[in-house]
């Protein structure tokens, strides 16, 4: 064997001498390949683990940031990076609603009706997601198991399941929002809500407030024959706005959005989002994102006012 070989590099390295390597060396491959099979989950996870990290880093930068293109730009790698991690370690429920929540705010923040195709597909997949770790977190087939067996499982969650209760219901809701005139599509809104109303139970500060938020939508959409009340809306946009203590700029957005145009008060619906653009998108760091696409909306929704009222 010659000096500097791959063979002469391990004999030394195990101590061995040369007449042992030729004896040994079949054995010692072998249990270097299976100690490597053994090795190769755990090694994957802890890569994963390692990217997860980078990525909670990269997403809390991204909240700060108030340029909307360079989001807009790099959202689509960040999601395909989520994708790898998930097919790495496809049984982590936190990983599974990390990419859910990714997958819904991109479509709705920044793709919405302007390319429906491409938002239902990544609603498609927030779905998913968010279903895949709601069955982590002990709800069995929540797409399709009995009724009564969801609403036990659901009423069973605690206060540790609040991430997972609350952005299922909210990536659900956002993909039956995009399917409005499906009855299929629809007929899982039940389940969505059952759910938001168990966040509402676990935590109404959720998020700024989102419990509130959903229902408030949800009571403004419906018409009074199938549960819909514009007082109820109010009270949970309301509580919304209180929680986050006017600071968090959607819930102003989407109580001028939902309930004023619906209670046709042009009034509100003007002040409301004037007091979006008055605000500073930094007016909270970590909320710099959202603010700053909620302030690019309530000015689409002002320039239209002409057309609601």
């Amino acid at each position: 064997m010659k000096e500097g070989s791959l063979g002469s590099t391990v004999v030394k390295c195990f101590g061995l001498d040369t007449l042992q390597w030729f004896r040994t060396g079949k054995k010692l491959a072998i249990v270097l390949f299976l100690v490597f099979l053994a090795s190769c989950s755990v090694h994957k996870k802890m890569t994963t683990i390692s990217a997860a990290s980078l990525v909670e880093d990269v997403a809390r930068a991204s909240y700060k940031q108030t340029d909307l293109r360079v989001i807009r730009m790099g959202m689509p790698a960040y999601l395909m990076l989520m994708d790898g991690m998930v097919e790495g370690w496809p049984d982590n429920d936190r990983l599974l609603i990390s990419a859910a929540q990714a997958y819904s705010s991109y479509a709705t923040a920044f793709v919405g009706a302007d390319d429906a195709a491409f938002r239902d597909s990544l609603l498609l997949r927030a779905k998913a997601y968010a279903l895949q770790a709601l069955e982590h977190r002990g709800v069995s087939a929540p797409l399709t198991s009995p009724f009564d067996q969801f609403e036990r499982q659901v009423g069973q969650t605690t206060r540790s399941d609040i991430p997972y209760v609350f952005w299922s219901a909210s990536c659900w809701g956002s993909w039956i929002g995009a399917h409005t005139p499906s009855i299929t599509a629809m007929a899982e809104l039940p389940r969505a809500e059952a759910l938001m109303r168990r966040a509402l139970v676990l935590d109404e500060t959720y998020h700024y407030g989102g419990p509130h938020l959903f229902m408030g939508i949800l009571y403004a959409s419906r018409p009074p024959v199938a549960g819909g009340s514009l007082e109820l809306s109010r009270q949970h946009f309301l509580k919304a706005i209180g929680i986050g203590q006017g600071k968090f700029l959607m819930a102003h957005v989407y109580y001028a959005d939902y309930y004023a145009r619906k209670a046709l008060d042009r009034e509100l619906f003007v002040s409301t989002l004037k007091k979006v653009l008055d605000t500073p998108a930094d007016v909270v760091p970590e909320l710099t994102l959202m603010n700053t696409v909620a302030r690019h909306r309530a000015e689409a929704l002002l320039e239209k006012a002409d057309e609601y009222f």
